[in-house]
């Protein structure tokens, strides 16, 4: 597909797949820095700061600990943990496919690992990420990384295409038991659901009103994604009545060099 069909694609359908984005070495370091981020977790447990910072348990793990490692959900603000995790949202190609996408100023809005560890992953609801996000227009891009093979069986990413053209809609609670429904909204047709399985190195690009969510992951198998979501300047930062009213976001590229960006409530 060249740039032209992956732009068409994504407008006409809310998502899109780079095959084969990051190499064997790429995978292993992305690997080694998640098992390190784990033994920082268990260091924070430790400690007792573990609640309070951006690691966050597995709510519905039936064990606390594998391996002597806390059982997590996800970290977000990877970019303040590790190098490589900060380095990897500017990662050459997945930069130049966004920009085709959104234009060639990029601004960094979430770093995140969102992990489904063997055996206790939890499913995620089907939700819209703009949907708890205030930015506006909501035109965001997700970019979700799979760091491991990611399967029906193991919990892939599951979307409705052509659903980011809906309107944003509440979702409440997207992390569920195992054992959960995806939805409990009666106005959804699931026949419309796809799954997205992706080898170990490809990549999802997804528009922040994309309906999705995933299902659990009751194997033996880890399903670890990098996940970033980028956005263009142009968008107006909304915040709620009790957040800042200033927030300053990371450049990824473009604006002449710099490295941050702030962006102020109206």
């Amino acid at each position: 597909m060249d740039c032209h069909e992956q732009k068409d694609f994504f407008h006409a359908n809310g998502y899109l797949i780079i095959a084969d984005l990051l190499g064997e070495l790429e995978l292993a370091k992305s690997r080694s820095e998640i098992h390190r981020l784990h033994q920082r977790a268990a260091e924070l447990a430790q400690t007792g700061d573990l609640a309070h910072s951006d690691f966050q348990l597995e709510p519905y793990a039936r064990a606390q600990h594998s391996n002597g490692l806390p059982v997590l959900r996800k970290i977000e603000n990877t970019r303040r943990y590790s190098d490589w995790f900060s380095d990897l949202a500017a990662y050459p190609e997945l930069v130049r496919t966004v920009q085709q996408l959104i234009g060639a100023d990029l601004l960094l809005f979430r770093s995140t690992l969102m992990l489904k560890p063997a055996y206790h992953g939890s499913a995620h609801a089907l939700h819209q990420d703009s949907a708890y996000w205030p930015m506006d227009p909501p035109t965001l891009i997700t970019v979700s990384i799979a760091l491991d093979d990611a399967t029906a069986a193991n919990g892939c990413i599951k979307v409705i295409p052509g659903s980011h053209e809906w309107d944003l809609r509440e979702w409440g609670h997207i992390a569920q038991d195992q054992d959960h429904p995806l939805t409990a909204r009666e106005d959804i047709d699931l026949s419309d659901q796809i799954d997205v399985p992706l080898k170990a190195g490809s990549a999802l690009l997804f528009h922040s009103k994309l309906v999705h969510g995933s299902g659990p992951n009751k194997t033996d198998r880890s399903r670890h994604t990098a996940l970033y979501a980028y956005f263009s300047p142009a968008v107006r930062y909304m915040p709620g009545p009790d957040a800042p009213r200033s927030r300053s976001f990371p450049v990824i590229s473009g604006l002449h060099g710099a490295t941050d960006h702030m962006l102020r409530a109206d």
